[in-house]
């Protein structure tokens, strides 16, 4: 399998000058020096008052050893994005007008996008730490909405603006507002995929998720396969409840399921599973089991429906996949096995929520009540669940959807260290792995 992609596009985006496509000078640039403080930039003479920060922007200046600087800093320089946030917030110091921050909340938040990117890509040399990772970009983003939550604006900003500005920011860092078929597609086939930020952050500071890599890997590439070519898009999802109450995965994938010429051939969710395997759950369950986010909130029961994206009259207990799960078992990919997974948990017909009466079987049973899926009832199950709940409700009947779970990283023995060559060749190697499976998984018809 050949992979190649245009790069006139990225490049005049993100005003990336390189070797095969220079427009104006670099947006951003390499910093010559290191950190100036402990969040890695230096402070904006307007982002010191006095916002409610989240639980993910309150670990910005958190080291990973105690004593030790902290990682957010680390992760910006490393990957040279210490100057993006700088150039965010002299713009927003430099802004006047409600308008003026609203747009440059969004460009600056697609701008950061694209060079996460064009940097994963290989499009921009940029800092020190490996291509393939994630981090950096979740890092500079929460520098970013953190600086719009303590803005000190010049004109009257009410806390519903304010919030409004962080979402803005937010989605746009995320290729939400960027999905968009390469005009020169033709017969390719047309995949839109999703990843996560990394989690668990308060057991390690130093988490990666490759799904997310996976995702800066993908965005706007095209790949050519023994079946014909498949070009995809990306977009990499929060591990936050209240995001997805609000109807993220929709607004992402609804943009390529309604009904037109836009519409993509096959949907497919990707997340972190445990080590050494990759999985095509079988089912989605309409369930959300209670474990902690990002943000350390916690919910329990079905999974929501947003109000703005046609939805099936009743949301059905169980989803099952349509991806070609064979198709990517045959694929012969390494280095992990790849197997359709089943294995769900219900409360039998009747017995919700009756804590005793649920039980755990291969597949669900008529009239059941959903507690989990062979995936879990976290969030990666509820990506699964929210984007073919969706492509139900469009009657999407002929796009494929499901969900693939990745394998788990390993990481250095030393806590103190952010990567390693090892770690490195480890994730490399479940995104490449992953990178295939899309493929196969785009090009069977």
């Amino acid at each position: 399998m050949s992979q190649h992609r245009s790069l006139s596009r990225r490049a005049a985006r993100v005003g990336l000058c390189t070797a095969v496509a220079c427009s104006t000078l670099a947006l951003w640039t390499v910093p010559s020096g290191g950190a100036t403080e402990a969040t890695g930039v230096p402070p904006a003479p307007c982002t010191g008052g006095p916002g409610v920060l989240t639980v993910e922007e309150q670990r910005i200046g958190l080291p990973l050893v105690e004593g030790g600087e902290s990682a957010a800093a680390q992760f910006l320089r490393a990957a040279g994005f210490e100057e993006a946030v700088t150039a965010f917030t002299d713009d927003l110091c430099a802004a006047r007008t409600l308008v003026e921050v609203e747009e440059l909340a969004a460009r600056h938040g697609e701008a950061l996008w694209e060079l996460a990117v064009a940097r994963a890509q290989g499009e921009v040399q940029l800092g020190t730490i490996d291509r393939y990772d994630d981090r950096p970009l979740y890092w500079a983003r929460l520098h970013m909405t953190r600086a719009v939550r303590q803005y000190e604006a010049p004109f009257e900003l009410t806390g519903i603006q304010r919030n409004a500005l962080v979402h803005v920011l937010d989605r746009s860092s995320r290729g939400i507002t960027t999905v968009a078929w390469p005009e020169d597609a033709g017969d390719a086939r047309r995949v839109m995929i999703s990843g996560f930020d990394t989690y668990s952050l308060d057991a390690s500071l130093r988490n990666s998720n490759p799904s997310g890599a996976t995702a800066l890997q993908l965005d706007g590439r095209r790949l050519e396969t023994a079946d014909g070519p498949v070009v995809v898009q990306s977009v990499v999802f929060p591990v936050n409840w209240t995001d997805f109450d609000q109807g993220v995965v929709e607004d992402a994938f609804g943009q390529v399921l309604v009904p037109g010429e836009d519409r993509a051939d096959l949907i497919m969710t990707i997340s972190q599973t445990s080590r050494g395997r990759m999985d095509v759950e079988q089912w989605a369950a309409n369930a959300r089991g209670g474990s902690p986010d990002n943000n350390r909130n916690t919910l329990f029961g079905p999974v929501s429906r947003p109000s703005h994206w046609p939805q099936p009259f009743d949301s059905p207990q169980w989803i099952e996949t349509t991806l070609p799960h064979q198709a990517m078992i045959d694929a012969g990919t390494g280095p992990w096995p790849v197997v359709l997974n089943d294995g769900i948990c219900e409360w039998p017909a009747g017995t919700f929520p009756t804590p005793s009466a649920v039980r755990c079987q291969d597949d669900p049973s008529e009239g059941s009540t959903a507690a989990s899926g062979p995936g879990g009832s976290y969030l990666p199950n509820e990506s699964m669940y929210r984007s073919n709940r969706l492509r139900i409700g469009l009657q999407a009947w002929d796009v494929p959807g499901g969900h693939l779970h990745i394998s788990a990283l390993e990481y250095p023995a030393d806590p103190a260290v952010l990567t390693s060559p090892e770690f490195e060749a480890d994730r490399e190697a479940v995104v490449d792995q992953t990178v295939a499976l899309v493929a196969a998984a785009g090009a069977t018809r």
